[in-house]
């Protein structure tokens, strides 16, 4: 999708001729680890699918004359469903971090096949009823869980190093 949007926006020589030149590069977001970013504009797309580690590490790259942006959709997190979505994780965190600015985006900004809009808003509908459809909650509609490490008892009175990460008894 990202080299789908670049040629959107400029034709297709000029996106390959900035891409062979190093004017534009396009990176996992794992070789971003020990980089400084300066003089840049970085995007990180699909963020929902990064984890909190990797989304501060992400952010603390920022050299002083770096803007960075953020994208991703919040309600299509591909991450194990004990993993908390590094993006949620900041949304939450970082939102009265003076500096920063959170836009949200709803299905009326939608620029797709009209059928689109109507198919979010159905969905929207059904999640404010409560009705997930097995993706688990929207953003926001319930808050963050702390996870802790279950460590059961071995014979000799110490604790599994390999045992599963569960939430917290209610």
């Amino acid at each position: 999708p990202l080299y789908d949007a670049l040629t959107d926006m400029l034709p297709y020589d000029r996106v390959a001729d900035h891409l062979e030149k190093g004017g534009i590069e396009i990176a996992p977001l794992a070789f971003m680890r020990g980089r400084t970013l300066d003089k840049a504009f970085v995007i990180l797309d699909e963020a929902q699918n990064a984890t909190v580690a990797q989304m501060k590490m992400f952010l603390t790259r920022m050299g002083r004359s770096a803007t960075f942006i953020v994208t991703g959709d919040a309600s299509q997190v591909d991450l194990p469903r004990k993993q908390e979505s590094g993006l949620r994780f900041a949304r939450r965190v970082l939102r009265k971090v003076e500096g920063l600015a959170f836009v949200e985006l709803t299905g009326e900004d939608v620029v797709r096949h009209a059928l689109v809009k109507r198919v979010i808003h159905a969905f929207e509908q059904e999640e404010s009823r409560g009705n997930e459809g097995g993706m688990g909650p929207s953003i926001g509609a319930v808050p963050a869980k702390k996870w802790h490490k279950e460590e059961p008892e071995e014979e000799d009175g110490q604790t599994g190093a390999d045992s599963d990460i569960v939430p917290p008894e209610a």
